[in-house]
């Protein structure tokens, strides 16, 4: 049974899904989006974006693809990246179309090849690698580094984007040669009460609510208080919250059915 009727809505304005659609533009995030964008712009060579799990890494991601022209930039999009150095290259290798052969070497002369290639073409290589945190062999970071090394008239060949959670930094870190190419990092951080309230607000007027305030302040701040501010944990008691409001048959959802919510929750294990 689906609740968006009830609220005088047009969709749900919670979906735990890497939807730029419902792109909330806070602070952190437009200047997490900017420093992206200013690193492939600038040729900066690595780029790295951290962030607690649930903050909006992979939204965000999915944005700064969409403002890259296709007709100027060769993406490669690793969203899974928890595999051996060989797969690893391959896996490169298929995401900007080129089609791998057995050997490892290569491999990276068949990259090589593709990133001057690129740049006879005058189009820009952006290798995204999402999740970078469950790289499971340090060997993986290294050639990372190493593909920073094509370089052409002392411009790098490809720019790299690292996200992941926040211990990336420290797995970086202990690479020093690669942490030195790393030239902009950026910490994404959860949202302040304020931030939370229009974040709750700007998701339910995109989802077509307009016509009255569907949750009362009091339950705002019970969301933050225990979603600390995290989007995705917002996102799942505000849902649920809904949910129990239209199956109460509630005029507002109240501080008293988020209470309720956040009591199940708990209970449930989550968080």
């Amino acid at each position: 049974m689906h609740y968006e009727a009830y609220w005088g809505l047009k969709v749900a304005p919670f979906e735990n899904v890497p939807d730029s659609k419902f792109y909330f533009p806070s602070q952190k995030h437009e200047e997490g989006l900017q420093r992206l964008l200013y690193g492939v712009e600038a040729r900066k060579g690595a780029v790295l974006l951290t962030g607690e799990v649930g903050c909006g890494k992979t939204t965000l991601s999915r944005l700064f693809v969409q403002h890259l022209a296709q007709d100027r930039y060769d993406i490669a999009l690793i969203a899974n990246p928890s595999m051996d150095s060989q797969d690893f290259l391959g896996e490169v290798l298929y995401q900007l179309g080129v089609t791998a052969t057995d050997n490892k070497l290569d491999r990276l002369h068949q990259l090589n090849e593709h990133l001057l290639d690129n740049l006879r073409r005058e189009k820009e290589t952006v290798l995204i690698i999402d999740e970078a945190q469950t790289v499971k062999d340090d060997v993986v970071f290294e050639e990372l580094r190493l593909l920073l090394n094509f370089q052409m008239n002392d411009r790098f060949l490809l720019t790299l984007i690292l996200i992941g959670q926040p211990e990336l930094n420290g797995r970086i870190n202990a690479i020093e040669p690669f942490a030195q190419r790393v030239a902009i990092r950026f910490h994404l951080t959860a949202f302040d009460v304020e931030e939370t309230t229009r974040y709750i607000e700007f998701r339910l007027k995109l989802a077509g609510g307009e016509q009255r305030p569907i949750f009362s302040r009091e339950a705002v701040e019970l969301l933050f208080q225990r979603s600390k501010g995290v989007p995705r944990v917002i996102n799942t008691l505000a849902d649920l919250s809904l949910l129990s409001g239209f199956l109460e048959r509630k005029a507002q959802v109240d501080a008293a059915v988020v209470t309720r919510v956040i009591a199940d929750f708990t209970l449930g294990g989550a968080g």
